[in-house]
């Protein structure tokens, strides 16, 4: 009973802290890295991510080069393989992890704050990122798994319309490649290219650090400064260039024997500080982003039984990030689906929500903000997205308060200046045969 009832207040304080935004605290290490710092006492465990404008938007003429510089973060450093790597993690309880994405590659960990535990996993996470060795035997051995998984890609439905969606939205924008490159390319790389990379780009000026976690400010700073102090300072990327809009529509059909045909439709969307940012998101969970009492889901699947599920999301970035619509359906009703999902997007543009639909969609969304930020990895996630796209302090602080202040006019503005559907690119994947 005594557990129950001390469970149950730290549930209270916890729904406390996350009702009243946690207190995030920014400065930057002497060498010039961005640190965002929450601290987060009611656990004695850390999480740490050290976030790099280093995904495949900086690949130039070499897709897939991020990605791999990323992967071979942990394959041997300072002398030690990858397996000498995984096992001081795994003695000391300590998580590591390593992504690329198309704006960031980063870094991240989880270890208790206990001692020795908590300097044994900061001591490995610096040689992670600073002293990589790049091994020839294990960049064979990612490379090969990254041909694989290419070759795969051609039997795959939604990869072929994920790489001819991305190409015909962006052109010659850096966002056109995945962040996987291309088998030509990959073929072609070496250590000496992913090296050169890691040189140019793991920099402490072009990092963000988050920790969040039971340590005070002090010790936070002289982590940063641990993690930062044998890169060099560097010096941040150059902006990407703006992303150009569609001056027309354009329909990609590619022949699939698969017995569903994989639609994907968009145009350029948003970026991740535009001002109508909190309007359209709110608008878009009403057409499409709220699953299956969503316009898209009601009218595709609930009055015409063509796809079990249909989505649109935005996916906002550096620069403009795709406004992206799709659903899987029967091969012989494709062209009614994707005629569905247009007119419903055409009416959702001249009509907006009901005042009903938006006070549902506010109430989901504020309601479920507390499952986003009810752990230390949840938060660090959001601060890792503050710190890197120069996001204002009080984000989340303010997040219920804007999402609750849309309004249905907004909403209807907001999609009649920003969305376009006779200048989107769609791609169908199927058996045109059936």
């Amino acid at each position: 009973m005594v557990t129950r009832i001390i469970l149950g207040f730290i549930g209270l304080l916890l729904t406390f802290n996350v009702n009243a935004g946690p207190k995030i605290e920014h400065w930057k290490t002497s060498n010039g890295a961005r640190v965002y710092y929450v601290s987060a006492p009611e656990l004695p465990m850390l999480d740490l991510k050290v976030v790099f404008d280093a995904g495949s938007a900086q690949d130039q003429d070499l897709p897939g080069t991020a990605l791999l510089t990323n992967a071979m973060l942990s394959e041997g450093a300072g002398g030690q393989s990858a397996d000498q790597i995984a096992t001081a993690f795994e003695d000391i309880g300590a998580n590591f992890g390593n992504s690329s994405q198309r704006d960031m590659a980063q870094v991240s960990l989880r270890s208790l704050t206990a001692e020795p535990a908590l300097s044994k996993a900061l001591a490995m996470i610096e040689t992670v990122l600073t002293k990589p060795d790049f091994p020839q035997d294990a960049f064979e051995r990612l490379q090969k798994q990254v041909l694989l998984g290419l070759q795969a890609e051609k039997q795959s439905p939604s990869a072929l319309a994920s790489r001819a969606f991305y190409s015909n939205l962006y052109g010659d924008h850096p966002y056109a490649s995945m962040p996987a490159g291309t088998t030509e390319v990959v073929t072609q790389l070496n250590t000496k290219t992913l090296n050169k990379f890691y040189k140019q780009y793991y920099v402490a000026r072009n990092a963000t650090v988050v920790l969040v976690g039971a340590i005070d400010q002090a010790k936070a700073k002289a982590i940063a400064e641990q993690l930062m102090a044998e890169l060099p300072q560097g010096d941040m990327v150059n902006p990407l260039k703006s992303v150009s809009a569609l001056t027309q529509a354009k329909q990609i059909d590619i022949a699939h024997p698969s017995q569903q045909t994989h639609i994907m439709m968009g145009q350029p969307g948003i970026s991740r500080d535009d001002p109508d940012y909190f309007t359209l998101y709110v608008g878009n969970h009403i057409l499409g982003g709220s699953g299956l009492v969503s316009q898209l889901s009601n009218e595709i699947r609930e009055k015409r039984g063509l796809s079990y599920s249909t989505y649109s999301y935005f996916r906002p970035m550096h620069q403009q990030g795709p406004y992206q619509f799709g659903l899987q359906t029967r091969n012989d009703q494709a062209q009614q689906a994707l005629e569905v999902m247009q007119a419903t997007l055409q009416a959702f543009i001249i009509n907006g929500p009901s005042d009903a639909e938006l006070t549902a969609a506010k109430q989901n969304i504020t309601g479920g903000f507390a499952l986003r930020v009810d752990s230390n990895s949840k938060i660090a996630d959001y601060l890792a997205m503050i710190g890197f796209y120069g996001l204002p302090l009080d984000y989340l602080e303010t997040f219920k308060g804007k999402v609750s202040n849309v309004t249905v006019a907004q909403i209807k503005d907001a999609f009649a200046r920003r969305v376009h559907p006779d200048k989107m690119i769609t791609v169908m994947v199927g058996d045109k045969g059936e």
